[in-house]
């Protein structure tokens, strides 16, 4: 989400004449577009914003924007006195107003408001990429686990109308992308908040699955309670939705999860894990899940390990517990020392590191349908793609191939990426 705000940015600047640069020193604006979701990646806009106060060299024009800037607010002009603008969340498109009051005033603005409208300029959005493409749907988060910054960052739960988004879709499609990306704190409850539109995310893919040129469709990221029977019934049924889904599980425990306010338990995820599998056969998940949350017992987390070697995730994005002020887990005691949480990360991700070699041993052999990205920036001898279910491979081939779908052998590994042959 955060990528495709800063290519949205990006856009609107160009619009007004400003070109893109790549040193530091010769820019004329340097803008932070900031993540909430860790304390270290505020810690490390924090430490270089401080850096950049105290150089003695040309002074640039310095904003804020993104979940820093919803959480933080005008605190940042305390701490960081040289910074010249905010912009929350919300107030993207105000980017160029605030730019213009800036420069006509020589003040300090701030722009952060609590709920998002549904008025951003897509279309403008400046991609790196020419053959993926991030396609917000829905922005915001309705759930308020108790660990979690976004609700308060991001806002409530709004959907983007559906015929934006087909359009927006179509057009990219007209270029050459090939796969799109639907975005959303929580796609799965895509329409939930808009009952007269009649469009819930599963339909949704039903449009987006009729246009020309797309040739994938991924989506991110998935709360497992909106995940339904009828979703998981495109995945099979529609082409064009690739058989993975990220599946957060969190925690192994019942009281853990009651204590994140995830409002499932454990056997109400195995079933729908159970019933995903059943109805698509070929499906990979991928899952998040925190180590140390406040009070985890050694049982509790022998358990999430016990899960996640059950389920097998193709992809996990494994964290310690860290507080985010503002939350209400930040009341309570963060109670597991931080060797203990770093001891359990890291057995965890030696569990997945074992499940990933197995699945890649038993891939050689296979043929995969690859969609080809780039040149391989290590070797540029090879191409670079992704299978359906999010596998990184590279294979000899001609830069002709870049944007198209190819059947690939593989023949080996090398780490986490696959190696094959057309």
């Amino acid at each position: 989400m955060n990528e495709l705000d800063s290519e949205i940015m990006v856009g609107e600047l160009r619009k007004r004449g400003l070109q893109r640069i790549e040193e530091e020193d010769e820019a004329d604006l340097l803008l932070f577009n900031t993540c909430s979701i860790r304390d270290l990646a505020e810690r490390k806009v924090m430490g270089k914003l401080g850096q950049l106060g105290r150089s003695k060299k040309k002074r640039s024009l310095i904003g804020v924007t993104g979940c820093m800037a919803m959480a933080k607010k005008d605190s940042l002009f305390r701490k960081l006195p040289h910074i010249d603008f905010i912009i929350g969340t919300n107030n993207i498109s105000d980017l160029n107003q605030v730019l213009d009051e800036v420069l006509t005033t020589g003040q300090q603005v701030i722009r952060v408001e609590d709920q998002f409208e549904e008025n951003l300029n897509y279309f403008v959005a400046e991609r790196d990429d020419p053959v993926k493409a991030f396609v917000s749907i829905i922005r915001g988060c309705d759930k308020f686990c108790t660990y979690c910054v976004v609700p308060y960052t991001r806002g409530q739960e709004v959907s983007r109308p559906p015929d934006d988004i087909e359009k927006e879709c179509r057009i990219l499609g007209q270029k050459g992308y090939k796969e799109i990306t639907l975005l959303g704190q929580n796609v799965n409850s895509y329409g939930k908040d808009k009952p007269d539109w009649n469009c819930l995310f599963h339909d949704l893919l039903y449009r987006l699955n009729k246009l020309k040129g797309i040739e994938r469709i991924r989506f991110l990221t998935s709360h497992p309670c909106d995940i339904t029977k009828e979703l998981m019934e495109a995945i099979r049924d529609l082409d064009k939705p690739c058989e993975f889904v990220h599946f957060p599980l969190q925690a192994g425990s019942n009281r853990i999860l009651k204590k994140m306010h995830r409002i499932y338990n454990l056997e109400q995820y195995l079933e729908k894990v159970y019933l995903l599998r059943e109805i698509v056969p070929d499906v990979s998940l991928g899952t998040d899940i925190i180590v140390g949350f406040p009070t985890e017992t050694e049982e509790e987390f022998q358990m999430t390990y016990d899960i996640f070697k059950q389920i097998r995730y193709s992809v996990a994005f494994l964290f310690a517990y860290s507080a985010r002020k503002g939350t209400p887990a930040f009341r309570w005691k963060d109670d597991i020392p931080e060797e203990v949480k770093l001891e359990r990360l890291q057995r965890l991700m030696q569990l997945h590191e074992e499940i990933c070699r197995e699945e890649r041993l038993q891939m050689i052999g296979k043929e995969v349908e690859v969609l080809v990205e780039r040149r391989n920036n290590k070797d540029k001898t090879h191409l670079k793609g992704r299978t359906r279910c999010w596998k990184k491979i590279i294979f000899s081939g001609e830069d002709s191939l870049i944007g198209t779908l190819q059947k690939v052998k593989i023949h080996g590994f090398n780490h986490q990426t696959l190696l094959g042959e057309l």
